[in-house]
């Protein structure tokens, strides 16, 4: 079975939920593995929960009981302790209808897409500042596309950074250029989203 991907973590994978019942109990009317991966997906996605900043944890629809179980946790240091309240997270999560695991899922599924949309970003401004430095060509491609540039204070750092690179010295103009690059793109996002029409009022 091909594990999860950080971008498609188990708990956001689908699970057939049967009657999950004790899982302690042998008479459960379906297989141990079947229980036993049932149980795990629900354990992934509490520890999931507890490991979301609070800000991002104010957004998943919770009952009251299992947001405050996670609040607690994130208070609890000792690791018997944190130990004792995951398994009562998981005892919570269990206890969840199939349609409360779903609103979960996909609340915590968008948090992932915002997250690999970021990364896309970053390394798209890596992608840039590596071009700069290790090419002309690519100076006068970032200028024509963003002719806002400080055309001046750009070739400055893209001199700076290859002869840090030639040097082998600390990579403080390359960092320069990463953040001058990233605001630049960051730029034209936001006039990106001006330029698109408003939506008309419908009137009579």
């Amino acid at each position: 079975m091909s594990r999860a991907s950080r971008h498609n973590p188990t708990y956001l994978q689908p699970v057939v939920r049967t009657d999950i019942g004790d899982e302690d109990d042998p008479d459960t009317p379906k297989s141990k593995s079947q229980r036993k991966r049932e149980v795990n997906a629900l354990q992934d996605l509490g520890s999931a929960l507890e490991a979301l900043p609070k800000d991002k944890l104010a957004k998943v629809p919770l009952p009251e009981t299992l947001a405050d179980a996670l609040r607690e946790a994130k208070r609890i240091t000792s690791h018997e302790g944190k130990r004792r309240q995951m398994q009562y997270i998981g005892k919570l999560m269990r206890a969840l209808t199939d349609e409360d695991v779903e609103a979960i899922r996909r609340v915590m599924a968008t948090f992932v897409g915002a997250s690999k949309a970021e990364t896309a970003r970053l390394h798209a401004i890596e992608r840039w500042r590596d071009r700069l430095i290790a090419g002309d060509d690519a100076v006068t491609e970032f200028i024509a596309a963003h002719p806002d540039t400080d055309v001046q204070a750009l070739r400055t750092l893209v001199r700076n950074a290859r002869k840090e690179v030639q040097l082998a010295k600390p990579p403080r103009s390359s960092r320069e250029l990463f953040q001058m690059v990233k605001q630049t793109l960051a730029g034209n996002d936001r006039e990106d989203e001006s330029d698109q029409p408003e939506a008309e009022d419908d009137r009579a």
